[in-house]
């Protein structure tokens, strides 16, 4: 059945539609605790207010429901982002943003930044699995980081690439803690705590498995005046 009115109150939502001329981006939906019928129907309100679409930690479940009720919406499984009237989006980066990981297993959490720069209108690198057990592998790339203008950094473990990171980049690096790890690891934290104590100048740090956060500060960094 059509809304006729896309700014009513949903019973379960109250969708902020003026946060695209606040903040230069909408409303980003956060789909773990909704149920899929909850995500659909945001969904189809952000779209139909004419914005583009994106949705975080979203199930193939949540995706099922959103591409019955928006047009063309497409899942990114890697990261768990739902996308949706990519058409609208605008270029707004002045740079490039890249993405480093320092394992493969942290590469989700490393996609969800990139989905997220990517459809806040940044250009954005890659580069994965160049963790400090190997460390030659990120001191021979030196000219990917030297054309970043914001860098990412996702590390679980002790998070130690972050500072290796900070050291050699003279951008502003963004680190976030993965929960990937032993016991030890305590599900990120031992990598929060590397990373906040970081004696590299110019690291800031987001929450652990964060990749949203890094992604969207990185656009707000990255963004043109």
């Amino acid at each position: 059945m059509t809304e006729k009115r896309i700014d009513h109150p949903l019973p379960f939502a109250t969708i902020d539609h003026q946060r695209e001329s606040r903040q230069g981006f909408p409303e980003v939906i956060y789909c773990e605790g909704k149920t899929p019928a909850q995500v659909a129907r945001i969904a189809g309100r952000i779209v139909a207010h004419g914005s583009v679409l994106l949705a975080t930690r979203g199930s193939r479940e949540h995706f099922s429901a959103v591409k019955r009720a928006v047009k063309g919406a497409r899942y990114n499984p890697v990261s768990r982002t739902i996308t949706a009237n990519e058409k609208k989006i605008i270029p707004a980066g002045r740079g490039t943003i890249l993405v480093v990981t320092a394992g493969t297993s942290d590469i989700p959490v490393a996609e969800e930044a990139l989905e997220t720069a990517r459809v806040m209108g940044n250009r954005t690198e890659q580069l994965f699995d160049v963790g400090v057990a190997g460390i030659h592998r990120i001191l021979g790339r030196s000219e990917i980081l030297d054309r970043a203008s914001v860098i990412i950094v996702v590390a679980g473990m002790e998070g130690a690439l972050a500072s290796v990171v900070g050291g050699l980049a003279r951008v502003p690096v963004i680190a976030v803690p993965t929960s990937v790890g032993y016991g030890a690891s305590f599900g990120g934290i031992a990598a929060l705590l590397g990373m906040l104590n970081s004696c590299a100048a110019g690291v800031t740090v987001v929450n652990i498995d964060n990749g949203f956060g890094a992604g969207y500060a990185a656009s707000v960094i990255n963004r043109k005046r």
